[in-house]
């Protein structure tokens, strides 16, 4: 028999925040678990024993469960191994399909929530012993794995697998949380909206360009953003570096305009490049309107700072209502 997300997860609101790198750090997370929902944080690319740590700082934050995100196309494996010894509640594996990954990850105890792009990626996710199959659409900011757009792929998703099913991509509010439940999902993965928490760690620029933005204002890309994480497509908002690059013919790397030049600091003083795969952080320096401004096609729908609490917990009671009341008629 299908297990329910709930029961999955250990939630009481099927609401889950996207790994945001750089955005999502541990006072997020542990706000979004401690509303009821569940939280991921991205500790891939970090040591094995900065993964500890980080593993550590979050549950000095909250007693609830979440999941560490890891990146299969880069190396994972100590990081996993760091997560088993830790035993955190669960892992979400992205950007690949490696069923020894979540063989090995299920063979540690841990709860496995794995990304997909297509209805045949979710299958062997399944086979391999995925417990949540996360079904990102085409419409989600940052790197996105497939092309298909959220409410054609969760339906071909849920059909697919006998296990819950979490829609990704677009989804901003409790509309589309209620529309993604109709369509047979049993949670939402959500991102952008919580680009405009209280709790992300994003650059004010960049914060401010998200509450202004409009459903149109973003583009996806092959390989615009891709120093530092090269062949990874991606969406964000378009800036001066993606119209420029636009405007003289979407060349490709190598032969882009300005490439290479150093438009910013990161807080730690290394180099921020023109065209490279960053996250702006508060305490980045430079021009940080031409970074890389990840964000979903939902955008339009993120208007006011609010806390990860309220926000869980709007999205959540609007959905409910809509669903309970069956607003829809025909």
């Amino acid at each position: 028999m299908k297990m329910h997300l709930w029961e999955v997860l250990g939630i009481e609101k099927p609401i889950l925040s996207a790994p945001m790198a750089g955005a999502a750090g541990p006072d997020l997370v542990a706000a979004v678990c401690n509303a009821g929902g569940y939280g991921v944080i991205p500790l891939w690319g970090k040591s094995k024993e900065q993964v500890g740590a980080g593993i550590d700082e979050l549950r000095e934050l909250t007693d609830r469960n979440f999941a560490v995100n890891l990146n299969l196309s880069f190396p994972y494996e100590d990081q996993l191994e760091m997560c088993i010894a830790k035993g955190v509640h669960g892992v979400s594996l992205f950007w690949g399909m490696e069923p020894s990954a979540i063989e090995r990850a299920k063979a540690g105890g841990l709860t496995v929530l794995s990304s997909v792009g297509t209805a045949e990626e979710a299958r062997t996710a399944a086979n391999a012993g995925a417990d949540v199959i996360v079904a990102q659409g085409w419409e989600a900011g940052g790197h996105v794995w497939g092309k298909v757009s959220t409410f054609a792929l969760v339906p071909a998703v849920v059909d697919a697998v006998d296990v819950p099913v979490v829609a990704a991509g677009g989804i901003a509010d409790g509309r589309g949380m209620a529309a993604a439940m109709m369509l047979g999902a049993s949670g939402v993965w959500i991102g952008t909206r919580f680009l405009a928490s209280s709790e992300a760690t994003i650059h004010d620029v960049y914060r401010n360009r998200i509450l202004q933005a409009s459903e149109a204002d973003t583009q996806w890309a092959h390989n615009l953003y891709d120093v530092a994480w090269p062949d990874a497509p991606h969406r964000a908002l378009t800036n001066s570096t993606s119209q420029d690059w636009i405007d003289k013919g979407c060349s490709a790397p190598g032969k882009r305009p300005n490439e290479g030049e150093q438009i910013g600091q990161r807080p730690n003083g290394d180099p921020v490049v023109r065209y490279q795969s960053y996250t702006p952080l508060p305490e980045t320096s430079g021009d940080v309107e031409a970074m890389s401004l990840w964000s979903g096609q939902g955008v339009s729908l993120v208007r006011e700072i609010k806390s990860a609490v309220d926000i869980v917990d709007e999205i959540y009671q609007t959905a409910k209502g809509l669903l309970s009341s069956g607003q829809t008629a025909l």
